[in-house]
């Protein structure tokens, strides 16, 4: 069974409101020491996905997000 890495971000805000996002690993164990402290936060827009989404399609969608912020850092 080929796996994939996701990793749970948790951000809490000053007035209580937490929310989780999925995403690619941004630390492993090779790269923990490099160059880690955060710079940039960026959200996409909110979009509706259906309930049934499969983790490919998902693995997909955060993609095509991370293709989008790259193009836009250059």
């Amino acid at each position: 069974m080929k796996t994939v890495n996701l990793q749970l971000i948790t951000i809490g805000l000053e007035n209580g409101q937490q929310g989780v996002f999925i995403g690619v690993p941004l630390l492993t164990e090779e790269n923990s020491d490099l160059d880690s402290q955060v710079e940039e936060i960026w959200f996409s827009s909110v979009q509706e996905i259906p309930d049934d989404l499969s983790v490919k399609k998902l693995m997909h969608l955060i993609a095509s997000q991370l293709c989008r912020c790259r193009a836009s850092l250059q």
